[in-house]
């Protein structure tokens, strides 16, 4: 059977060395989900080398080849799809980069193909590179609308002073138990992140334990639905950035 050939978008996940001249790219594409991709004849020192395009978050166009006969997918061109400005060059930015990569690794199985996630992702890479104030917040962000297109976004209208049940993704006033449940401080934040316009995250006004806190919920609400949160490494990380 004949080689196919087809144009994608995707979004490096990470990457993995293969031989002396080869590597593997997870990407998450628009096509095929999670998804795979051998590339030979990369020399991470030479001038071009695909390699720059292969950092955690970058966005890209490529034209992949898939056969039956093949074990994975291979790149035969790939190519920059969002210029990006700040993102490589800023540490703050590029360590949200490295968790956000990982996150969606953890999270997203391969061949699972969900439109609504892939461009709420996608968005997101622009949206980190343009911002400029709030960057701090914008992995808490990213965390709470990414409960949307996984399926466990609170269900309901927030009011004031609500508790979040963890099990069903309900805002409530009913007392429930501590484990099951987010706090009523942190249930606001998180009905301010899901309504905040990314551009205007310095406007949430957290301090480094609040955001602390509110990741640790964050991480309890995600490791309820979603065992694979807790291999995330990079969290280390950015308790200790942010």
């Amino acid at each position: 059977m004949a080689m196919k050939s087809y144009k994608a978008r995707g979004i490096v996940l990470g990457t993995l060395k293969y031989g002396e001249k080869g590597v593997i790219v997870h990407l998450l594409t628009d096509i095929y989900g999670r998804q795979s991709y051998m590339i030979q004849g990369v020399r991470p020192t030479a001038k071009g080398s695909k390699m720059a395009l292969l950092q955690p978050m970058f966005a890209v166009e490529f034209e992949g080849l898939q056969s039956p006969k093949m074990s994975m997918h291979r790149i035969k061109e790939i190519s920059p799809a969002i210029a990006l400005q700040s993102t490589p060059f800023d540490v703050r930015k590029s360590t949200m980069a490295l968790f956000m990569a990982e996150v969606l690794y953890r999270l997203i199985r391969d061949n699972e193909h969900h439109d609504e996630l892939f461009e709420i992702v996608w968005a997101s890479v622009a949206a980190l590179d343009a911002l400029e104030e709030g960057i701090a917040n914008f992995h808490l962000w990213f965390l709470a609308n990414l409960s949307r297109p996984l399926g466990f976004s609170p269900d309901n209208a927030y009011s004031e002073g609500a508790w979040l049940d963890i099990r069903d993704g309900h805002f409530t006033h009913h007392v429930i138990a501590p484990s099951m449940a987010i706090a009523p401080n942190n249930a606001r934040i998180l009905h301010d992140m899901l309504e905040c316009d990314v551009r205007y995250l310095a406007e949430i006004g957290l301090n480094r334990n609040e955001r602390s806190s509110f990741l640790e919920d964050m991480l309890r609400y995600y490791a309820f639905h979603l065992d694979a949160i807790h291999s995330v490494e990079s969290l280390r990380i950015m308790r200790e950035v942010f």
